[in-house]
């Protein structure tokens, strides 16, 4: 049984995501305040972590800050708050994925069993590929992308967007397609978490946002890895 700390300090939204995610099987460990829930993630090296932000103790980015020394497990941050402000310092800090509030059950169970599905996978289960365009290459046996001869430091969940991008290099992606390749979930219009990842990786790569070189955008369709794959 796969386990998950929920640290969340909405006792009623706790309740009902503890007892959903228990009906699938999920062995769930619930906290309220920002330090138990740091001290009982380091403790018990859970599956996933589900974190909030707005905490009691010491808030979600810093439990998060503190944590990932010690835990390489995915953390998926809970954000009420509507700013990518937020949602980017949260994936700077080293969380996996976000969902905004109001939870919607069914697209956090989606993300969880995509982050629990990653991050179970054994190496030598993986592609064994590794595809190059121009200064940036991206090896799926090693989860590994280095641009410029410089490693990038990246969340499960970025490298299998840039991942996802290069093996499609020329190709116009939709956030359609992209939600789906991460996350085996149907893109509602809403959620603006690829765009977030994009702009990370744009960060990582050193893509000026007026003239990016390797991650373009086409107004109105979606994504564009250019360049040539060799």
């Amino acid at each position: 049984m796969q386990t998950i700390v929920l640290v969340e300090d909405d006792l009623e939204l706790a309740e009902l995501t503890k007892e959903r995610l228990e009906r699938e099987g999920y062995s769930v460990q619930h906290e309220e305040n920002g330090e138990l829930g740091r001290d009982t993630i380091v403790d018990s090296q859970p599956d996933l972590v589900v974190l909030d932000i707005m905490l009691p103790g010491i808030d979600g980015f810093e439990v998060c800050k503190q944590v990932r020394p010690d835990y390489a497990g995915p953390i998926l941050i809970l954000t009420a708050r509507d700013e990518d402000l937020d949602e980017i310092l949260g994936l700077e800090l080293g969380a996996d994925d976000f969902v905004t509030k109001p939870v919607k059950p069914r697209l956090l169970l989606a993300r969880i069993r995509a982050l629990l599905r990653r991050a179970r996978m054994e190496p030598e289960a993986r592609i064994q590929e590794k595809v190059s365009i121009g200064g940036l290459t991206v090896d799926a046996s090693r989860r590994e992308a280095i641009v410029d001869d410089v490693e990038m430091d990246l969340t499960t969940t970025e490298f299998d967007l840039l991942w996802f991008l290069a093996t499609h290099t020329g190709q116009v992606v939709s956030r359609q397609d992209i939600y789906q390749a991460l996350f085996q979930y149907d893109y509602d219009g809403l959620d603006r978490s690829v765009d977030v990842y994009i702009s990370r990786l744009r960060n990582r790569l050193g893509d000026q946002p007026a003239s990016p070189h390797y991650i373009k955008t086409v107004r109105g369709v979606g994504y564009l890895m250019a360049g040539e794959k060799t």
